[in-house]
């Protein structure tokens, strides 16, 4: 039997200057959508505001730490802020299981190595000196940093960035990519390996695909050949998704003679899509608890396991779920609120019916997620 949960927060706190709030008929609070749009912007200025506070040590020492972690930064600005704010490039130098002077060697080479316009520079160095240098369990919250940091102190639009890296910074990103493809406003990999890695997460994601002709260590120029064929077959079943290209540089080996800067032009014309109305997640071997606006318990994440939905006008079929439940954050930009929202899965509706929109559950999601991007003000947790 399918049964639901539909969680709305009673409102604790109200914001400055929204005006009268509705009463809902089980005694708490609802925002109109004027008022929920107003108070996301109070609270994305608080939240910057407190992230100068919190990113501090991280902007005055350049270094971004998670316990005993720690990854030093360095970075630069480029051309003039747009309207909106800096685009971010994080660019993943190569080395990985090499002694620590190679790896600095490559981190210097690194910074030189591309100049987008408009633009804040990250070059960071890996946190360590081994193969899986940056996309190792325990890196994710490091990345996250650096953006919040950036967004607090050097003025950069959370929704253009972008992720960058060559050799075992291609690695990273082959694997970054889609493990963290809701921070992304798109991604290039230049002549890394990609492992086993899963790319059905980059649906929402522009994706590069860079590689030497010549560059057969490890197989790379097959492999990397082979997974623009993948991409391909998954923008064919899913034409509005899965934007992509691969370029095999003909005669290069494992330098391409800086041809690849062109991904910097090809990137920067994407925005983050926060709120994107067809999802695909499977978890990799780094298991993450929320994408977009999904999230599993966390008691059941386990790697290769799927959600895929697709909102559908003010329907959101869940076309397959491999947990017991799933939470579903949401906003208007999703769903018209002011509507019954449904929830089908297999044939069945589990929900329908109409949902405020909470101060509470808009603070939660902030707090819990640590992006303006994902503040929602309401949620549905079925169970399956």
């Amino acid at each position: 039997m399918n049964r639901l949960i539909v969680t709305i927060s009673v409102i604790a706190l109200l914001c400055t200057g929204c005006g009268g709030l509705k009463a809902s008929t089980d005694g708490s609070k609802s925002l109109s959508r004027a008022e929920a749009e107003k108070y996301s912007k109070d609270l994305t200025a608080k939240w910057i505001a407190d992230s100068r506070v919190a990113m501090a040590d991280v902007y005055n020492s350049k270094v971004a730490k998670d316990g005993e972690l720690e990854m030093p930064l360095w970075w630069t600005t480029y051309g003039t802020k747009p309207e909106g704010g800096y685009s971010l490039y994080i660019s993943l130098h190569g080395g990985g299981g090499a002694p620590p002077r190679l790896n600095d060697q490559q981190w210097e080479n690194q910074k030189r190595l591309y100049a987008p316009q408009n633009a804040v520079y990250v070059a960071p160095r890996a946190p360590w000196n081994t193969w899986d240098l940056w996309f190792h369990e325990g890196i994710d919250p490091l990345y996250e940093q650096v953006i919040r940091m950036c967004v607090a102190y050097l003025d950069v639009n959370p929704d253009k960035v972008y992720i960058m890296g060559y050799s075992a910074g291609g690695d990273g990103v082959w694997r970054e990519a889609p493990r963290m493809a809701d921070h992304w406003a798109a991604a290039s990999m230049m002549a890394g390996h990609p492992g086993d890695v899963s790319l059905v997460n980059l649906r929402n994601t522009p994706f590069m695909i860079w590689c030497g002709g010549n560059d057969s260590a490890y197989n790379r120029n097959k492999e990397c050949a082979d997974r623009g064929v993948v991409m391909d077959e998954l923008q064919k079943g899913d034409p509005e998704g899965y934007i992509h290209k691969t370029t095999i540089v003909e005669g290069a080996g494992h330098w391409m003679n800086r041809v690849d800067t062109a991904a910097v032009a090809w990137m920067a014309p994407y925005t983050r899509n926060t709120a994107p109305k067809k999802v695909v997640w499977r978890q990799a071997d780094v298991l993450r608890k929320a994408f977009y606006w999904i999230e599993a318990p966390r008691d059941q994440l386990a790697r290769d396991k799927e959600v895929r939905l697709e909102v559908k006008g003010n329907r959101i079929v869940i076309e397959k779920c491999d947990y017991p439940s799933v939470t579903l954050w949401l906003n208007d930009r999703i769903v018209n609120l002011d509507k019954p929202v449904q929830v089908e899965y297999a044939g069945k509706t589990l929900f329908k019916g109409r949902l405020q929109r909470s101060a509470a559950l808009m603070q939660e999601s902030l707090a819990q997620r640590n992006d303006p991007g994902f503040i929602f003000p309401a949620r549905i947790t079925v169970i399956l």
